[in-house]
């Protein structure tokens, strides 16, 4: 089995355990923090997060570039490459210590308004233990970017699933005895320490990749810079998406608020880690098919491919969550969070689209032409988050999710006519292949299963037999009437 394969069962495995153990775990946590503490927690995880912004893009370029050299059997240059980055992130991480400084000494003019006097103080600790995380972390991802250039996707997923085994059993135990939130991100900071020494280690000595500086190369970093400016700027985007929203109803609302958009949120990221399980392993992938000048037949059989499994993969959590998901939420952590409901299901749909094509965001990638994405989503979700700011001090969450998803939709569409025109792929060809047969079983589907869910009332035995009878119903129907032979074998061996 190559390592894309394993590399891919590797990261559904990932996923599974990680939103296994996240829906378990969540509930526990917001009940040992409390609900303010926990929006506390989730809102100060949100401000450092865009001091992560500093990585500048360079963990995706050092995937796509070491691909390249490998493509063209540079060694040299490879290593020289390598040498460079390390150089940059040394500079980046010297810009986070002064920028987390800086917003440590101000965290009372910036969050005043809204925190009380004790969570101020609990404030100041996270951020100096978020920031130092954050200083270690962002060099640290270099090594896994360098397994993911080489299409070694193995060892670092292998010891992705052991941290977070550790971690979660760590931070169970700590909130047991009386922890906080200041705990868990200290175990969070000292396992991502040692996580980065175990895949430095396995890069250097087991994968033996050299890295040497053979010349300042005031051109490779122009280089390196013009390429990964305009991912930093993508970033910066989903930064904004993601995190955004969560800031402005700290300093607006409440920490309560946040904490119920920050279900809505999380149950979104869960949503799109399984598309991220598949399309992590595939830039490498674009990235030589790229090299190679493969034809728009190519590039659109490999992109509808891909994108035919995603969405039966994510269509079929999608309606499930459509069906249960208020059920779920009631149950999993209260009824005072019935409105994650809604802001869950805006987010998912709007998400469902770019999700299934992000393979052809592999292919920007590997092409370098990121620059028009990065500005048209620059654009737009800029101006859904100046909405969602303006309203939601009249609206709160509800506004924040519908202008973000409003406006993601937007962005996706101008995309697909960029993926078309621009980036050679047959986008007829897809969504004839990917959504034809599939929206009619859809439609039948959600029917049934909304008959399913009236049968029975609220418990957690018999939301599981509402769920797997959904399951059945769904997948059977696929299995027979929209998937092909191709399909069926690799839905049988993944059985087997």
């Amino acid at each position: 089995m190559s390592q894309l394969k394993k590399g891919a069962i590797l990261s559904y495995a990932t996923i599974f355990l990680t939103n296994i153990v996240g829906l378990l775990l969540t509930p526990f946590i917001i009940k040992s923090l409390g609900q303010s503490e926990y929006g506390l927690y989730i809102l100060l995880g949100s401000f450092v997060g865009y001091i992560s912004l500093l990585d500048f893009g360079l963990s995706n370029t050092i995937v796509r570039f070491v691909a390249k050299y490998r493509a063209n059997k540079d060694k040299e240059g490879e290593k020289n490459f390598l040498a460079t980055v390390f150089l940059i992130y040394t500079v980046i991480s010297f810009f986070v210590l002064i920028l987390g400084s800086l917003a440590y000494f101000n965290i009372e003019s910036i969050f005043g308004s809204s925190l009380s006097l004790e969570e101020l103080e609990k404030a100041k600790i996270l951020m100096l233990l978020l920031v130092l995380n954050m200083s270690i972390t962002l060099p640290g991802q270099a090594f896994t970017g360098i397994c993911s250039g080489y299409e070694e996707f193995v060892f670092p997923r292998l010891v992705n699933i052991v941290r977070y085994v550790i971690r979660s059993l760590l931070v169970v135990t700590i909130l047991l005895y009386g922890g906080k939130s200041i705990s868990i991100v200290a175990i969070d900071t000292g396992l991502n320490i040692l996580i980065i020494f175990v895949n430095m280690y396995y890069v250097l000595k087991i994968m033996k990749v050299k890295i040497k500086l053979v010349i300042f190369d005031k051109e490779l970093i122009r280089t390196i810079f013009n390429y990964s400016v305009w991912i930093f700027v993508f970033a910066m985007i989903g930064q904004l998406f993601w995190k955004s929203g969560q800031m402005i109803l700290g300093v607006t609302i409440s920490t309560e608020a946040v904490a119920i958009f920050a279900i809505g949120i999380v149950l979104s990221g869960y949503f799109g880690a399984f598309a991220g399980a598949i399309n992590s392993v595939f830039l490498p992938k674009a990235t030589f098919m790229v090299e190679e000048n493969s034809s728009r037949q190519e590039l659109t059989e490999m992109f509808v491919k891909v994108g035919r499994i995603l969405t039966f993969l994510l269509i079929f959590i999608w309606a499930e969550f459509i069906l249960f998901g208020q059920d779920f939420i009631e149950l999993w952590v209260g009824p005072e969070y019935k409105d994650s409901y809604l802001i869950t299901v805006i987010i998912m749909t709007a998400y469902v689209l770019p999700l299934v094509q992000n393979f052809a965001n592999s292919l920007i990638e590997a092409t370098g032409k990121f620059k028009f994405k990065a500005k048209v989503y620059f654009f737009t979700i800029s101006l859904g988050i100046l909405l969602g700011a303006l309203l939601s001090p009249y609206y709160g969450y509800w506004a924040i999710t519908w202008s973000y998803s409003i406006f993601w939709v937007i962005s996706q569409i101008i995309m697909n006519w960029y993926f078309d025109k621009k980036l050679n792929l047959d986008m007829k060809s897809f969504f004839k292949e990917t959504f034809g047969k599939l929206i009619l079983i859809l439609l039948i589907s959600l029917s049934i299963g909304y008959f399913i869910n009236n049968l029975f009332g609220l418990s957690w035995g018999y939301f599981m037999l509402k769920a797997s009878l959904y399951a059945v119903l769904y997948l059977g129907m696929t299995y027979f009437f929209v998937l092909n032979e191709y399909e069926k074998k690799l839905f049988l061996k993944f059985k087997r």
